[in-house]
Formats: structure tokens, C-alpha cells, sequence
């Protein structure tokens, strides 16, 4: 299988996955009435992120959102000829999610559409996904110039997920993903946020990918090279 074949799949998938988890928690807790709580969602996000980061990451680097994509192509760690790749393969994937999801369990808690509290201001509430998601890169491209063991990944990546989750979620939604915001949106035809949760995400992944180039690119220079020749 070639190189994109192999992105390909394994964003699709992984991002199928992510949705499954994420969304079908909040699926499932809404049918029991809420019993579960967040709690059990914030660990749904980290169980399922857990295997499939560790799973898929020598594959595609396991981005399963374009919010990861775009800051993996500022700081180098993708070539911008491959955003279509993974933009469509995560789309894809996402709306696979959340029709298995809707298939699954039924009509319940709107498929896990992410909602913000419009109580706390739409702005704070745009501030507060945008910090989310700084996070989450923050967090994901930390491990990678460390270049830890996949299973390690995994676990950080799940965990701030979940972490974000569980503080932001009431509040924003914490999405931290267009993808995963977009399926649920489309499956049942409720977007009136969607804005939201296209734009906090990719401005939050801006902010730690320049600041990790421009570090990047200081550092080269006291080295005497130049980013490309590394």
C-alpha cells in the first residue's frame, strides 16, 4: 500500500474511531438519562484516543482532526500536499462516525452534537475552545519532538482530551476538532455553532505551531542551519 493509501486509511478509520468514542458516549449516557455523567465521557475520549493514537500513529501520525493537520504543516511535520489527504479521509470518517453512532444506539442527546453556554458569553466561550485546543497542541507537539513510545502518545494525547473534556466541555463543548463537530452537524442537521467550532479550533492550533517554528528556527540558526536541512 503506498504512502497516501496508507494515510488515507488510517485517518479515516482513526477518525471514525475518534467519533464513535467521543459521540457515542454522550449518545449512550443521554439514553440512560445522564447517569453516567461527564466522567464517563471524559474517559471514553481517553480510552478510545489511547488505542487509536497507538494504533494509527506510525501510520499517519495520527492527526484524526484538521486543527492537528494545519499545525503539522507549520511546523514541518507534514507536507502541505497532504492536506488533502487527511481533510478528506478525516471528513469522511467523522460522517461515518456519527451515522454508526445514530444506527447504533438511536436518536439521543442529538448525537453528541457539541453545544456551547451561551450563558457565559459567546465570546469567553470562543476564548475558552481556542485555549482548549492551544493545549491539545501544545500537548501533541511536545510528545512528538520528545518522540516518545506510541503507547505513551497515546496516553498523553487521550489524557489531555479528556482533561479538556472534563474542564471545558460544559462550558464550550470542547470539541478541539472540526471534524469531530462538523459529523454531528451534518447527521442532524443542527449548525447553528458550527462557526464556532471551526474557528476556536484552527486559531488555537496556530498559536503553539508558529511559536514551535519560530523556536524551531531560532534554534537552527544558532546552529548555523536552516529548519530545511534538518
Amino acid at each position: 500500500m503506498s504512502f497516501v493509501r496508507r494515510i488515507f486509511v488510517a485517518e479515516t478509520v482513526g477518525t471514525f474511531g475518534l467519533v464513535v468514542a467521543a459521540t457515542g458516549s454522550m449518545v449512550y449516557d443521554a439514553m440512560l438519562a445522564g447517569i453516567l455523567g461527564l466522567g464517563f465521557v471524559a474517559l471514553a475520549h481517553l480510552a478510545g484516543l489511547w488505542v487509536l493514537v497507538t494504533v494509527f500513529g506510525r501510520y499517519s501520525m495520527a492527526h484524526f482532526n484538521p486543527a492537528v493537520t494545519v499545525a503539522f504543516v507549520i511546523t514541518g511535520h507534514a507536507h502541505r500536499s497532504q492536506i488533502p489527504t487527511y481533510l478528506v479521509a478525516q471528513t469522511l470518517g467523522a460522517i461515518s462516525g456519527s451515522v454508526a453512532v445514530l444506527y447504533a444506539f438511536g436518536y439521543h442527546g442529538d448525537l453528541g452534537l457539541n453545544q456551547p453556554d451561551v450563558s457565559y458569553g459567546i465570546i469567553p466561550v470562543f476564548g475558552i475552545e481556542t485555549a482548549a485546543t492551544i493545549i491539545l497542541v501544545s500537548a501533541i507537539l511536545c510528545v512528538v519532538k520528545w518522540r516518545l513510545h506510541a503507547v505513551i502518545v497515546g496516553l498523553v494525547v487521550g489524557g489531555v482530551v479528556a482533561l479538556d473534556v472534563w474542564f471545558f466541555g460544559p462550558i464550550s463543548g470542547a470539541s478541539m476538532n472540526p471534524a469531530r463537530s462538523l459529523a454531528p452537524a451534518l447527521v442532524t442537521g443542527i449548525g447553528d455553532y458550527l462557526w464556532l467550532y471551526f474557528a476556536a479550533p484552527l486559531l488555537g492550533a496556530l498559536v503553539p505551531s508558529l511559536l514551535y517554528r519560530r523556536l524551531q528556527c531560532a534554534f537552527m540558526s544558532i546552529k548555523g542551519r536552516s529548519p530545511s536541512q534538518t
